[in-house]
């Protein structure tokens, strides 16, 4: 049966690789995700884990050798962020295009310059073009269980695509939190047991993979991308209703909170969420009526699940902790403003931008931005769409 155990949220995911079957980690160390991969060398040193440890000279050389163990049929892992992440890219969109499941935590963490090691979301919403399935976490528990179930959705025959999981750097990956952690029993009647690849590079039945892409074929090839990761939505959808009846855990791909009679709805992201339910209860302690929704799921975008849900509030207000320079706000609320422009009933949707850098999201900054959204429920005017909370004049 499964225990639960005081245990930092970073050796948490790394049991989860454990627990998984992880045949090879590849893996460069970045401050704030090296508890991770230190965590599965200790176990892999140590026998605890029968599994290949490759060190590596960089984040680009870590994902190549992820990218090659993959073709070749290992269960993979590795993790990264920030600059790291960012000299990964020009791999990721191969591990996409080949369809090869590798399973990577991003401990998210600002971009430099300047140097910066706190938490954004900036690193990981950077990437968001180059196919990989992305899921943002918001408590420990929640990412040891979201790091089981992206074996079995990216190892889905219907999708083949490589997923990240998004956890808040030092926020989320070196808190200790008490989690429910499986036993492998359970883990591998939930997992089917190993992985079984269908294509592998192999000397006695040789093959190619991501070879030259002629503009007869290219087209097709990026457009089945497109197929996977919606197929990836139901695939998604049905391995968490697995999780939920084996474990008594489910998240979906969001999730609302007193959403039902309200008039502002805060949408919000990551680690931050879990302030964001203290402050909606004072709001609604005040008779003010404000909801939570929570976004897990960023890619395949959930979009067309959530009109539903929130088709008839009056102001949407997207929680944004990145930062788009060039565009017209955070990343998130651009994508929400896209999705809902052509639908014929909707809420006015704003923007604030927070904690960038790591700096604090407090309860306080959360009342400030129901209170901004309730004035204009009110008066029925928007003074400004995009607005920059905790920002120094």
């Amino acid at each position: 049966m499964a225990k639960r155990r005081a245990i930092e949220i970073s050796a948490a995911v790394a049991e989860a690789a454990k627990l998984a079957d992880v045949d090879v980690v590849a893996a460069y160390p970045i401050t704030p995700q090296t508890h991770i991969v230190e965590t599965l060398a200790n176990f892999i040193a140590d026998g605890e884990m029968d599994a290949e440890y490759i060190n590596v000279e960089s984040e680009h050389s870590a994902m190549s050798a992820c990218v090659g163990a993959s073709a070749a049929g290992a269960r993979v892992l590795t993790s990264t962020n920030s600059q790291g992440l960012a000299l990964m890219h020009e791999i990721l969109y191969i591990a996409s295009a080949c369809r090869l499941p590798i399973v990577m935590p991003v401990v998210n963490r600002a971009m430099s310059a300047p140097i910066n090691i706190w938490c954004d979301h900036q690193d990981s919403m950077g990437e968001r073009d180059t196919g990989w399935i992305q899921f943002y976490v918001e408590t420990g528990q929640e990412a040891f269980d979201t790091t089981l179930q992206a074996f079995k959705i990216a190892e889905d025959s219907d999708v083949l695509t490589p997923v990240m999981i998004c956890l808040d750097g030092f926020i989320l990956s070196h808190l200790i939190e008490p989690i429910m952690i499986l036993e492998k029993k359970e883990v591998g009647q939930f997992l089917d047991s190993v992985y079984k690849p269908v294509n592998v590079l192999h000397p006695n039945k040789p093959i190619s993979i991501g070879l030259l892409g002629m503009p007869d074929y290219y087209f097709e090839l990026r457009r089945q991308q497109v197929d996977a990761l919606e197929k990836a939505k139901k695939v998604i959808a049905k391995v968490d209703k697995e999780y939920e009846e084996l474990f008594g855990r489910r998240y979906s791909f969001f999730e609302s909170y007193k959403i039902d009679d309200a008039d502002v709805v805060l949408m919000t992201i990551g680690s931050m969420t879990g302030t964001a339910r203290v402050a909606i209860d004072k709001l609604r302690e005040e008779g003010k009526k404000v909801g939570l929704l929570k976004l897990r799921v960023f890619r395949p975008e959930p979009y067309s699940e959530i009109y539903d849900v929130i088709k008839n509030i009056k102001v949407l207000a997207v929680v944004d902790r990145n930062l788009e320079p060039g565009a017209f706000g955070g990343v998130v609320f651009g994508e929400v403003r896209s999705a809902f422009y052509n639908r014929e009933k909707k809420p006015q949707i704003m923007n604030f931008i927070v904690g960038l850098g790591g700096r604090d999201i407090t309860v306080d900054n959360f009342l400030e931005m129901a209170d901004t959204a309730l004035r204009v429920v009110e008066t029925g005017k928007m003074e400004k769409i995009i607005e920059y909370i905790g920002l120094r004049e």
